[in-house]
């Protein structure tokens, strides 16, 4: 396992965007759960947001890919609009407790 962050540095409503060694990923706070994937748009294989820790539309309810505006469900990384719609984010496998968010190897 391996330590994201202090449960507290990541808010309802919040993402943040990680490095681990050549993984690129992202967590969203949504009605208290952790969602985590890879940060890496299904379209063009690039990373999702335009500055550090960006990853959300403007209403805050969508994931979107700030090259091209495709939107995807935080619950299930499903592109819902743009030019990747039917395809998906890749999960991962993250944990919370009271001590951090782990992501699962």
């Amino acid at each position: 396992m391996i330590l994201l962050c202090r449960p507290d540095e990541l808010a309802e409503g919040q993402s943040r965007g990680f490095l681990i060694d050549d993984l690129k990923l992202l967590l969203v706070r949504r009605e208290g759960r952790v969602h985590a994937y890879e940060n890496r748009c299904p379209h063009r294989g690039i990373p999702l947001e335009w500055q550090p820790d960006r990853f959300l539309d403007d209403s805050g309810s969508l994931i979107q890919c700030a090259t091209h505006g495709a939107l995807f469900l935080i619950e299930s990384g499903e592109c819902v609009a743009g030019p990747c719609a039917g395809e998906s984010l890749r999960p991962l496998d993250c944990r919370e407790d009271d001590r951090g968010i782990w992501l699962l190897a």
